[in-house]
């Protein structure tokens, strides 16, 4: 595969825009809905993962191991280098959903919960459309605005419910995820409209590894590892799932319809992950369950459905 031209016309590369096809937008939205799908088992497939390696290790091991899919992808299909204009960007993605998201969220669930760490979730997608508007100069409409807010108004009030109200020693870690993974989704997001949303994460990955190669040979040499099934599955989801395959379709997604509307898309990732949570982890929910996936869903039509 040949590197796109650096000749695009610019109404392709207009930031934070969506596809003017109907049909182009209709799929784009299938392929974001799938990117959350597969990062709503990212909290439940860390606390396995949690079970046999130690976080460090575990974050190192994963990004290495999605670094090598990418990096055989890369190779295999002879894909040129981005131009250097897009380093910066990569560097951002990098830093944010490559290194910064997971190692933040991974030290915050070694004390709490999946459901209180989902709050995090609950907030992103606000926070990545309040970064696309600051660095892009996307414009929702004040309709865009209000179902953002009530959609992740109800997924706090149910994600604090559910962890018993308590504010834990992990919200610094989760609030500062909260940051970087915005930072990176909309730099990846800005970057997918320019070039193949797998490259975005692809060269992300391969870019991290001078970082990630000299932390894991550390972690793994102060870490014990007990290898056991959901030791291997987790960090196996985490690596190929989360990391790689579910920010590729999240990219293309984010290109086709737009980063604001793409993020509002999240609102559902919590609630997914508590489903999650109690088929894998054996936790728990309340009947206010359906009631908060029922105004979240109603948020999410609204966003899908307001311009910008």
């Amino acid at each position: 595969m040949r590197a796109q031209s650096s000749a695009i016309a610019p109404s392709r590369i207009a930031v934070g825009a969506a596809s003017t096809d109907p049909g182009g937008r209709s799929f784009g939205t299938v392929q974001a809905a799938l990117g959350v799908v597969a990062f709503s088992l990212t909290f439940p497939a860390t606390a396995w993962g949690l079970e046999g390696f130690g976080p460090w290790s575990l974050i190192a091991v994963r990004s290495i191991l999605a670094a090598a899919v990418a990096g055989a992808c890369l190779l295999a299909l002879r894909v040129a280098p981005p131009e250097r204009r897009h380093w910066f960007g990569l560097a951002v993605v990098g830093a944010g959903v490559v290194l910064g998201f997971p190692l933040l969220t991974t030290l915050a669930l070694q004390t709490s919960t999946t459901a209180h760490a989902a709050v995090v979730v609950g907030l992103l997608p606000l926070t990545t459309a309040l970064l696309s508007a600051l660095r892009i100069g996307t414009r929702p409409s004040r309709t865009f605005w209000i179902a953002a807010l009530a959609g992740a108004a109800a997924v706090i009030a149910f994600t604090v419910q559910q962890s018993g109200g308590a504010l834990t020693s992990a919200d610094a870690y989760l609030f500062a995820a909260l940051l970087v993974c915005a930072a990176g989704y909309t730099e990846g997001g800005r970057l997918a409209r320019v070039m193949p949303g797998w490259q975005v994460i692809g060269w992300a990955l391969v870019l991290c590894l001078p970082v990630t190669v000299p932390m894991a040979a550390v972690a793994l040499s102060y870490e014990p590892v007990r290898l056991t099934a959901h030791s291997v599955t987790g960090l196996l989801w985490v690596a190929i799932g989360s990391q790689f395959l579910g920010l590729v379709v999240w990219y293309r997604g984010m290109a086709a319809i737009g980063i604001p509307k793409a993020s509002q898309l999240q609102l559902a990732q919590p609630l997914l992950t508590l489903v999650w949570s109690v088929l894998l982890l054996g936790e728990h929910l309340t009947v206010a369950a359906p009631l908060t996936a029922a105004a979240v869903l109603v948020c999410i039509a609204v966003t899908q459905r307001a311009r910008g």
